[in-house]
């Protein structure tokens, strides 16, 4: 079984943190109500739903994503680039304790999640302005005894590795090469993102579903022309807030 952690839009997020994206009035409504749909749209990939209440003090914590990293062996708590953002961890690392033993990044390390991406027993890490090298250093020594190897990724432009990049398929990517080169994931069959369509290779495996914005039709034509099950979510109030549809949910197997 495969369990997905979230958390309810704060009433603080107009306030959130934003680097590439420029601020734009968020319906804080519309917002809770994309993000209710999302919820339900993760519950039918046959997922358990552990739904954490909003918090009031942190704008940006309905991206749960950033706080932790989950693997079949342990559970890493990240320490946010954002000051703003440590604190959203400790409940995180609550929730988590049932189900993995944990480990931490500590200061002066700093990861994101969504710079965190696995694809088998490789983690890469975008080296972004929120994961510093100390943060990636200590990650590569405390999953190491576990058999993961820990890489290094430039990016470009963009917020976090997985705004330029995700696994939609075993050995199969969704690239923004502009903002990544590809060559440095290893040898995998990719998709590329449609010109237009900048922010569009943020997509959310779970099972054999792919859940995927709305909002680039022109890519997930390309992702449908490979038979791919695509699930179509809309979550522009969020996206607003620089959230892409991996952000909001933390996805681990049972």
């Amino acid at each position: 079984m495969w369990i997905a952690i979230t958390r309810a839009v704060s009433p603080a997020i107009a306030h959130c943190e934003l680097t590439h994206v420029e601020r734009e009035p968020i319906d804080l409504d519309r917002a809770r109500l994309q993000h209710t749909a999302y919820e339900e749209a993760i519950g039918r990939t046959g997922c358990r739903l552990i739904r954490l209440p909003a918090e009031p003090a942190l704008p940006d914590s309905v991206f749960v994503e950033d706080t932790a990293i989950v693997l079949d062996d342990v559970a890493v708590v990240l320490r946010p680039g954002a000051p703003s953002r440590r604190p959203e961890t400790g409940g995180i690392a609550g929730v988590l304790a049932r189900h993995r033993r944990l480990a931490r990044i500590e200061p002066p390390g700093t990861v994101d999640g969504g710079d965190v991406l696995r694809i088998g027993r490789t983690i890469y890490v975008g080296k972004s302005g929120r994961s510093n090298e100390a943060g990636r250093e200590q990650l590569g020594r405390r999953l190491a005894p576990f058999g993961y190897r820990v890489i290094g990724v430039e990016l470009t432009g963009c917020l976090h590795l997985k705004s330029a990049v995700t696994q939609i398929a075993p050995g199969l990517i969704l690239v923004n090469p502009r903002w990544v080169d590809p060559a440095a994931l290893g040898n995998l069959e990719r998709v590329e993102v449609h010109a237009r369509e900048p922010f569009a290779a943020n997509a959310l495996l779970i099972g054999g579903t792919i859940l995927y914005p709305a909002a680039y039709p022109r890519t997930r034509e390309r992702l449908e022309r490979r038979r791919l099950a695509v699930s179509s979510v809309d979550l522009s109030e969020l996206a607003k807030a620089e959230g892409g549809i991996t952000c909001s949910s933390l996805v681990f197997r049972a």
